[in-house]
This record gives structure tokens, sequence and C-alpha cells, in this order.
């Protein structure tokens, strides 16, 4: 799937993914995955729709979503790199996520943000309603 934006496009297509550069801002710049390999980089990549975002042959942004295309998705590693951000391109991504045509009908879409609860609330993201139904078994260092 592709969509433009002006002079940005979103393309689902893994094969156009600029892993290195991925891997780079999760690694260097990103508080919630500095500690990732790059293999665990490539396995996430393999096992979820991905979002690259490019101006021109530029790769500037990119999100990924994990689902099992019927009851249940979770957004991850949505970012826009340096110099791209101000332009409305994050609301843009997230609304070519949620408006994917194939993940409509779910039964719940979840994500984790330290930062950016505004941006998601615009898209119908809310604290959870039921906390105390909820568990997790976090990784030691998880953020």
């Amino acid at each position: 799937m592709r969509v433009r934006n002006g002079e940005y496009e979103i393309d689902t297509d893994k094969r156009r993914l600029d892993i290195a550069g991925i891997h780079r801002f999760l690694a260097n710049d990103s508080y919630w995955a500095q500690n990732r390999t790059l293999e665990q980089t490539l396995t996430a990549i393999e096992n979820s729709l991905c979002f690259g975002m490019y101006k021109g042959r530029e790769f500037v942004g990119f999100a990924r979503v994990i689902s099992d295309r019927a009851t249940f998705a979770y957004i991850g590693d949505v970012f826009i790199l340096d110099g791209h951000r101000g332009k409305g391109l994050s609301k843009w991504l997230m609304n070519v996520i949620v408006e994917q045509p194939d993940m409509q009908g779910l039964r719940r879409w979840l994500l984790a943000t330290r930062d950016a609860h505004s941006l998601y609330a615009q898209f119908g993201f809310m604290p959870l309603a039921h906390p105390d139904r909820w568990m997790e078994r976090p990784a030691p260092d998880a953020y």
C-alpha cells in the first residue's frame, strides 16, 4: 500500500525500509528501544505490518503494527526523524495506520507512550478503561 501527501509518501513495502536508519534511531534516539539489537529489530520488522515514510527516496519516519488482523493490534516504534517534525507527519502516519483497510473491526488497539498522549488521543486512544483487568510481564529494562 502506498499513500501520498504532498512530497511525502507512506509505503508498507518492507523491501523499501531503511533498516540501518530504523535501527540507528531506535538504538540512539528512542527512549524505548536503546538496548534493542539489530537482530531484534530485524525480527520485529519481519513479524509486523510496517509503515515506512519517505520524502522522495529519503527515509523520514516509521511505525509498525503487531496484530492478528482480526481482534487486536499493538502500535510500536513510531517516529519521525528530526528535520521532518512539526509538519503534521505523525498525525498523517497515525491516520493511515488506523484507517488501514485490513485492520478495521478490531476489538482493541494498544500502544505505550511516555510523551505523545495528545497525539494518540486524537485517534481515540485513552488510558485503560479497566486497568485492573490487564497484567504485564515486562523485561527488567522495559521502559
